[in-house]
């Protein structure tokens, strides 16, 4: 049984990222990141999950930032994803506006704005 050719395995992904697979066990644990398993329980990260964990190093090696601030500025930046659809030059629905204000009170609270 062959593997689809765009999930890699821990080994391969590390070796793409010049990352050490404990490093990027250690990312799922702090749930960072959530790679696929394969039936024997194998871990396979999908590209979606290597361009993520890119982000997760660019930010602490480049931007000096520990790894609770990278959990943090992920989940703000998938509130501001959730938000992007909503943001539009045609008028909101009361249900979108609704949805619209949840997000930035999420965000608000992420930020500890509130």
């Amino acid at each position: 049984m062959g593997i689809d050719p765009e999930f890699f395995f821990i080994s391969v992904a590390a070796r793409m990222l010049g990352m050490h697979p404990q490093t990027l066990r250690k990312y799922e644990r702090l749930g960072l990141v959530q790679p696929g398993r394969t039936i024997g329980s194998m871990r396979v990260y999908s590209r979606d999950e290597l361009e993520r964990l890119k982000v997760i190093k660019r930010l602490v090696g480049d931007g000096g930032i520990n790894l609770a601030g990278v959990q943090r500025l992920l989940s703000i930046a998938e509130v501001v994803q959730r938000m992007r659809p909503l943001m539009r030059d045609e008028p909101l629905t009361t249900r979108e506006a609704r949805r619209l204000a949840q997000e930035v009170d999420q965000l608000a609270r992420l930020l500890g704005l509130t």
